[in-house]
């Protein structure tokens, strides 16, 4: 316990005199999230219909009507869920009459509505769903924050493990009585603290000058923030664990980081992706941050609504953890 306290202080006061990169830590998701803030609009001159099951019927039926978005959905819960926060205008189903759900709360669904029921006044059944419009702005603050988290643990350990071992800083660790799980784990408990920490303060403060919405509980949110930090750093350390070049490390983590941003749902909802893309999207950690995120922000979900989402991370931190102090190595080759 000695030697990883020693550790973990040493890397802690090494963070905080770099000025350059705690400041940058804060400053840069501030200023992602007041951009989007101020930069985004939720205007939009396309309706978005999701239609259930068999398409083509409920696809005819729109046919007649400009500027439609039409999203296929094979789950209805998830369909309606979107129309709920306003991202779909209409959700429409083939039958005899075909089903149709609007929200009550959106004007465009009620002007589409009125162009649907001009073009076919039979043969049309209405239901009708409750919901407050979720902007794209609320709707992707998550996951920015998310995204500020993974970009923190990721070059925040691993580059600093590759730095250490390029410049000889690990061979001289070795001649002393720590052990490689010690240094591992003393490196992850001080990016786990300052990662935490620094996006503890940014949330605080565009939460306090945007007020965005959180409809669930912060210490959930903590937790959140906690396990999906402790996934992203054992997937750094697993990386560095024998790699002796910077620049091999840093093209490895924009490798692992890019499609990480891109497959998450991080900037989009992954509806209308294929199949194949929304399973190795589950694989990667920041999609289980993102999602449990938003559904503590915006959905006010519990604990056991993102208890799932928590286990895989936390599955994925021991494993890969594990892994790093099995492989790790101390000086170069």
């Amino acid at each position: 316990m000695k030697n990883f306290l020693a550790l973990f202080m040493t890397r802690n006061r090494e963070f905080y005199r770099d000025k350059g990169s705690l400041s940058w830590s804060i400053l840069f998701p501030l200023i992602l999230i007041f951009g989007l803030s101020f930069a985004l609009s939720n205007d939009r001159h396309v309706y978005r219909v999701g239609v259930l099951g068999e398409p083509t019927a409920s696809i005819n039926l729109l046919a007649s009507l400009p500027h439609l978005d039409i999203v296929p959905y094979t789950d209805e819960a998830l369909a309606l869920h979107r129309l709920t926060r306003h991202q779909l205008d209409m959700v429409m189903a083939a039958g005899t009459p075909a089903p149709y759900w609007i929200n009550t709360q959106s004007k465009k669904a009620f002007f589409l509505e009125q162009s649907l029921r001009q073009q076919h006044p039979d043969g049309l059944e209405k239901r009708t769903v409750t919901g407050d419009e979720v902007g794209y702005v609320a709707w992707v603050i998550p996951g920015v924050l998310s995204m500020s988290l993974m970009f923190s643990c990721l070059y925040g350990v691993g580059y600093v493990i590759v730095r250490y071992r390029d410049l000889g800083v690990l061979k001289r660790y070795r001649a002393t009585p720590v052990t490689a799980l010690e240094f591992l784990s003393a490196q992850a408990a001080s990016r786990l603290l300052i990662s935490v920490g620094t996006l503890a303060a940014v949330f605080t403060g565009s939460h306090w000058l945007l007020g965005f919405p959180v409809q669930g509980s912060y210490a959930l949110l903590l937790l959140v923030a906690v396990v999906g930090a402790a996934s992203m750093i054992a997937l750094s350390l697993l990386c560095a664990a024998r790699i002796d070049s910077l620049e091999f490390m840093n093209g490895l983590l924009n490798l692992i980081s890019w499609p990480m941003m891109l497959l998450s749902g991080l900037w989009f909802p992954l509806d209308e992706a294929p199949e194949l893309i929304r399973q190795i999207s589950l694989a990667m950690p920041l999609t289980h941050v993102v999602n449990a995120a938003r559904a503590v922000m915006l959905d006010g979900a519990g604990l056991m609504q993102i208890l799932p989402a928590l286990a895989v991370l936390t599955a994925l931190t021991v494993v890969l953890m594990g892994l790093a102090a099995f492989s790790f190595r101390w000086q170069k080759e």
